[in-house]
């Protein structure tokens, strides 16, 4: 989910944003991906060695608990020494994460109509749509991140489903 954390001023919005940080919060499954992997994609997702222009826009690791920070902590030595820069990646406590408007949240799969429709008609209200893992990852696919595994399991219909696969450039067949 997309939203604004990192600021002490109440009420953070896309356009008064005040003291906050753009941020995602990630509600991931260690059984199935583990924490260091995904410090692999936030390192490989953006430059961290470019200084930030604003509180807006820069890098930073909110971790929830002692391992997530030692794990961000050696990542981020271990990304310095990689890139033989300093980095500029923020590592703090998390604070209060104030979920972004809606039409921010799955920005991706909103503008595919077709696939759009069959998830909000699984999820009706707002902040369902917004948390729901198959809208995450339906909106990852169409980013181009991730390898669809089995389709059946995020509920579609076989109409959308063959809709996902020609977006993706799979077979159909």
């Amino acid at each position: 989910m997309v939203g604004y954390t990192g600021g002490q001023q109440p009420g953070p919005t896309y356009r008064r944003m005040r003291d906050h940080t753009e941020a995602i919060q990630i509600t991931y499954d260690p059984e199935r991906i583990s924490y260091e992997t995904l410090l692999a994609v936030f390192w490989s997702a953006h430059s961290p060695t470019s200084a930030p222009w604003s509180t807006q826009y820069r890098s930073a690791i909110w971790p929830h608990d002692a391992e997530q920070r030692a794990a961000a902590e050696a990542s981020h030595t271990a990304e310095a020494v990689r890139r033989g820069k300093m980095v500029y990646t923020a590592i703090e406590d998390p604070g209060a994460f104030t979920p972004a408007e809606d039409y921010h949240q799955k920005y991706r799969l909103r503008h595919d109509d077709l696939l759009s429709a069959e998830v909000k008609a699984m999820f009706p209200d707002a902040a369902a749509f917004a948390r729901s893992t198959t809208a995450a990852r339906l909106n990852g696919y169409l980013g181009g991140h991730g390898t669809p595994g089995d389709l059946d399991e995020l509920g579609l219909s076989p109409e959308a489903q063959v809709h996902l696969k020609q977006r993706l450039g799979l077979r159909t067949w």
